[in-house]
């Protein structure tokens, strides 16, 4: 079964870049033709997907947040990195990583406040 865990840092000041990772055991993140996805879930508000990697690498962003979003992996560690620049109070929010197939992790909340 495939499991996922996020980590990071909870609190980032504003302007900062936030850093997540997300770390996958139980399956290959290079294999099976699947994506692996951060969506994130602001206070109060839905689901909002942020971007996804590719078994091979490719990536994919939410348009609204393209310029400030950058998504990477470690295939020798089986983790992806999320990388979001520029943070507001408006990035408050609960961060999942999560497998096309539907696995995902637990969440990991993450606060921008100085």
């Amino acid at each position: 079964q495939v499991q996922l865990q996020e980590s990071g840092p909870g609190l980032v000041k504003p302007s900062q870049t936030l850093s997540l990772t997300c770390t996958v055991s139980g399956g290959s993140i290079t294999a099976n033709y699947y994506s692996w996805s951060w969506i994130r879930q602001p206070p109060g508000k839905g689901l909002e997907w942020v971007g996804w990697i590719s078994y091979v690498g490719n990536t994919n962003y939410n348009p609204s947040l393209k310029s400030r979003t950058s998504i990477s992996r470690d295939t020798s560690k089986n983790q992806f990195t999320l990388q979001l620049s520029s943070v507001t109070p408006e990035d408050t929010a609960v961060y999942y990583c999560a497998q096309q197939g539907g696995y995902w992790g637990q969440g990991t909340q993450v606060i921008v406040s100085s």
